[in-house]
């Protein structure tokens, strides 16, 4: 049963894993929800903002001026958020790999091995609340800023919605969220 537990919870969190890396570094966070037209998909991004053209699929992307200079509070807090979850969630996966009954190293004390597994667990806990938090925050704030102009009847043409990157981002923390529960809850 354990076996099957611990490669369960490598599968999942491994998932969940790539999930992070790709809402970390893909650009559709927000995405336009009203365009009438339907000339063009706008994305924005931690990165960047892209924008497709519907009639040709030419797609351009515009870089943000520079990783350090000003930029909108939950832009700093997601990226910050996220990337600080990803290296949690890859450090947790080079632990877990390690601890794995299936693996031979460590192999002459179980003990130690059970340790990694419960300290991976614990680090991919860590890493999911990160992950989830900077998800969230920036799912709020989108949600707040369209609330606000709608409350002032302001219309605009293009309002955003939440895009594919930030809900891969919410479905890789809760991702690893279950595989730290399964390795510090149900392991032993």
């Amino acid at each position: 049963m354990s076996a099957a537990l611990q490669v369960t919870a490598f599968g999942l969190a491994l998932l969940s894993t790539l999930f992070l890396l790709l809402a970390t570094c893909t650009d559709c966070w927000m995405v336009n929800a009203d365009d009438s037209l339907e000339v063009s998909h706008k994305c924005r991004g931690l990165w960047r903002e892209c924008v497709t053209n519907m009639q040709d699929g030419v797609r351009t992307c515009d870089q943000y001026d520079s990783i350090l200079a000003d930029h909108p509070v939950k832009i700093v807090v997601t990226r910050t958020l996220m990337i600080t979850a990803d290296l949690l969630a890859g450090l947790a996966l080079a632990t877990l790999v390690l601890g794995l009954d299936c693996i031979t190293f460590f192999k002459e004390d179980p003990g130690v091995k059970l340790k990694m597994c419960y300290g991976a667990g614990a680090i991919l806990g860590a890493g999911s609340m990160l992950g989830l938090t900077g998800s969230v925050w920036y799912a709020v704030d989108v949600y707040v800023e369209r609330a606000m102009l709608v409350s002032h009847n302001i219309f605009l043409g293009v309002h955003y919605d939440f895009g594919w990157s930030c809900w891969l981002g919410m479905a890789g923390s809760t991702g690893c969220f279950v595989a730290s529960v399964l390795l510090t809850c149900c392991l032993y």
